[in-house]
C-alpha cells in the first residue's frame, strides 16, 4: 500500500522553512551532479493552459510530477495548478509516494522565491513584498513570514490581496507602486502582461520572477533583464522558457551572462557583487525542486495519518 499525501497533508508533513531548507539542498546537489534532472516536458493546449511532465533523480529515489497549469480555471471555481507526484525508489524502481501536485508546486515556488531573495538580496534589504495573491503568491508570502521578516501583498484583486495578507500574518499594499519599490520582490503572476518594464527596478533591488514559467509568459521587459545582474534556476530550461528566453531570442542575453543560482549556493560562482545591484532571479520551476519536498514530506509518513494506495 502507497501513502498518498493529499495538499493538506503535504502541508502538514513541510513547512515552509523546512521547505526552504530543502530547496536549497537540491540546488546544490544539482550544482553538483548528485541530482539529474531533463528540462520538463510541456503538452500544450494553448489557449486554455498546458500540462507538464517532470521527471528528477537524486537521494536513492526518483520522481515524476505530471501537472497542470490553466490560468482561466478559478474564473471556474477550479484550481489553476492540478496533477500529481510519483515518488519511487530508485534502486529497484518500486513506488514509495504518491502526493498532490498543487501543494508540492506551491511549497517549492515559495522557497525558490525566498530562497533567492535571501542569496542574492542585498544584507541590509528591509521591505518585501509579493505581486500575486494567488496559492503560489500566498505560498511566498508566507515564506517570507516564516522567515521573519515583514512583507506586503499587492493583487489586482484588492480584496484577494487583503484575505491572503490577514491569512498568513502579512500586509496589503497601499498600492502597486508601494509594492514593486520593495528592496526584496517576488512576482507571482500569470505572466501574460508585463510587470517590471524598462528602468522599473532601482539601484540595490533584487526580483525573484516566479510566474513566468513557460512559452509565450514574461514578467519583465527585455531590456530591464538585459540591463541588470541575472540569475536563474537552470540555464538549459529557463533559457527555452519565461522571461529569459525571450532575452536569448532577442540577442540581449547569453549564457556567459546569466549565473544558475545553485551555483552561487555551492560556492562557485558569484552573487550579487555591490549594494547598488540589481538582482533578478529567473524562476521556471525545476523538478529536483519538487523531488525535495516530497523527500521532505515522507520524512513525516509515520507521524501523520495518510490515506494509502493500492497499486
Amino acid at each position: 500500500m502507497i501513502p498518498y499525501f493529499n495538499g493538506d497533508a503535504v502541508r502538514a508533513a513541510v513547512s515552509p522553512e523546512r521547505a526552504l531548507e530543502a530547496v536549497r539542498e537540491a540546488f546544490i546537489a544539482y550544482a553538483r551532479a548528485e541530482w539529474t534532472m531533463p528540462p520538463k516536458v510541456y503538452v500544450p493546449a494553448y489557449p486554455d493552459g498546458d500540462f507538464r511532465a517532470m521527471p528528477a533523480l537524486g537521494g536513492g529515489h526518483a520522481l515524476l510530477k505530471w501537472v497542470t497549469s490553466f490560468p482561466g480555471n478559478p474564473a471556474q471555481g477550479l484550481p489553476t495548478v492540478t496533477g500529481l507526484v510519483l515518488l519511487s525508489d530508485a534502486s529497484n524502481g518500486m513506488l514509495e509516494a504518491v502526493l498532490d501536485a498543487g501543494a508540492v508546486t506551491a511549497l517549492r515556488t515559495g522557497a525558490a522565491a525566498v530562497l533567492a531573495a535571501e542569496a542574492l538580496g542585498r544584507a541590509d534589504a528591509g521591505s518585501a513584498a509579493v505581486i500575486g495573491a494567488g496559492v503560489n503568491g500566498e505560498a511566498a508570502a508566507r515564506t517570507f513570514v516564516a522567515r521573519g521578516r515583514r512583507i506586503m501583498v499587492w493583487d489586482v484583486d484588492r480584496s484577494r490581496a487583503e484575505t491572503v495578507a490577514e491569512r498568513v500574518g502579512a500586509e496589503a499594499a497601499p498600492s502597486r507602486e508601494d509594492a514593486l519599490a520593495a528592496d526584496l520582490l517576488v512576482t507571482v503572476t500569470p505572466g501574460r502582461e508585463i510587470v517590471l518594464a524598462e528602468g522599473s527596478l532601482q539601484p540595490g533591488q533584487h526580483a525573484s520572477l516566479m510566474g513566468a514559467d513557460g512559452p509565450g509568459k514574461a514578467e519583465i521587459a527585455v531590456e530591464e533583464l538585459a540591463r541588470v545582474q541575472v540569475f536563474c534556476d537552470d540555464w538549459e530550461q529557463a533559457s527555452h522558457n519565461g522571461d529569459l528566453m525571450h532575452a536569448v531570442e532577442a540577442g540581449m542575453l547569453m549564457r556567459g551572462d546569466v549565473t544558475q543560482l545553485g551555483d552561487v549556493l555551492a560556492g562557485t560562482a558569484e552573487g550579487r557583487h555591490s549594494d547598488r545591484d540589481i538582482t533578478v532571479f529567473d524562476s521556471t520551476g525545476l523538478a529536483i525542486q519538487d523531488l525535495a519536498i516530497a523527500l521532505a514530506a515522507t520524512e513525516r509518513v509515520a507521524e501523520l495519518d495518510l490515506p494509502t494506495i493500492a497499486v
